[in-house]
């Protein structure tokens, strides 16, 4: 287990914890009562950790190395059910950018994700989870294509963005993104957006649109990151966690804003630290979110879905 700075705490505690359980074994010292001490003390120390956490935190949280990426929520949640499917049918394959037909609970979903690496390797050959032009047309051609065939759609947001290189932007970046946003705003089936860790401008909004937006805990949604935010502003990172204050970035501002509909809980320490809960309790927020949206027509699916977004941004004096 890899820890953060502000983790370094609980680190100290579980070492302890883990020495008086071996002091135990080998030895005939009776440390039942040293090590319970411990525990509730390692517990109290989480719970004081996790329950005061900063933006800025929340944001180290969300791309801590040990969090579930896109694959590892649909590996879980549709088993061997998952499809993958391939390319834009115009450039190439994009491999920060995944999708396929899986089933969950029995339904079956067009799955369209950001996806990361796990290690250096793996991490170039996901471009870091930032897409290319032709990620995105993959993207909205598995979308029309669950639209054709009456399939609703989940999206897995999890990107530093999308790849500002030149060979983007030669591609047309801008209007892959763009286009998506049109087409996902007028798609005639139900579509679920789970932000499961960074969710930063347009990289996440390409595949960010749906009649209902769940955004995990402990990650983030915002037009920009906190450090280029800082760069830009005071021409430095070092001011990056007064930056996310500023943007107002986390699950809980975003919220209250009302630009997402509902936060997914994580189990006390991060996504990371019980996988399997936290795969089971997206689903479940995947499969309510189906069930409140599968009896709409598709005039009452559109009409929703554009009066929600229209709302946004509005404000009276």
């Amino acid at each position: 287990m890899e820890y953060l700075d502000f983790e370094l705490p609980i680190k100290e505690l579980e070492d302890q914890l883990d020495k008086c359980e071996i002091i135990g074994l080998e030895s005939d010292v009776d440390v039942t009562n040293t090590c319970k001490q411990i525990e509730k003390k390692l517990e109290e120390t989480k719970r004081k950790i996790y329950k005061n956490l900063t933006a800025w935190q929340r944001v180290q949280l969300s791309r801590h190395p040990n969090r579930p990426y896109t694959l590892d929520y649909i590996n879980a949640i549709c088993g061997d059910s998952f499809l993958e499917l391939f390319g834009d049918r115009g450039f190439k394959d994009d491999k920060a950018m995944i999708g396929g037909l899986g089933k969950i609970d029995g339904q079956s979903f067009m799955i369209v994700g950001q996806q990361k690496g796990y290690n250096t390797k793996t991490r170039q050959y996901r471009n870091f989870g930032m897409a290319n032009p032709e990620g995105y047309r993959k993207a909205l051609r598995l979308m029309k294509m669950a639209e054709k065939f009456g399939i609703p759609v989940v999206t897995f947001i999890d990107t530093p963005g999308a790849y500002p290189g030149l060979e983007a932007e030669e591609r047309g970046q801008g209007e892959a993104i763009a286009r998506n946003i049109l087409e996902m705003c007028r798609l005639k089936v139900p579509i679920i957006c789970v932000i499961v860790g960074e969710g930063a401008s347009g990289g996440a909004l390409g595949i960010g649109v749906g009649d209902k937006v769940l955004m995990m805990e402990n990650t983030w949604y915002s037009v920009i990151s906190p450090e280029s935010c800082s760069s830009i502003l005071w021409k430095s990172w070092e001011y990056k966690e007064q930056a996310a204050e500023a943007l107002k970035l986390t699950s809980a501002d975003m919220k209250k804003q009302k630009l997402v509909d509902d936060i997914i809980p994580e189990p006390l320490g991060g996504a990371h630290y019980d996988r399997d809960t936290t795969f089971k309790t997206v689903q479940q927020y995947i499969t309510k979110s189906f069930n409140e949206l599968k009896d709409l027509s598709t005039a009452q699916l559109l009409e929703h879905r554009m009066d929600k977004y229209s709302k946004m941004g509005e404000y009276k004096e």
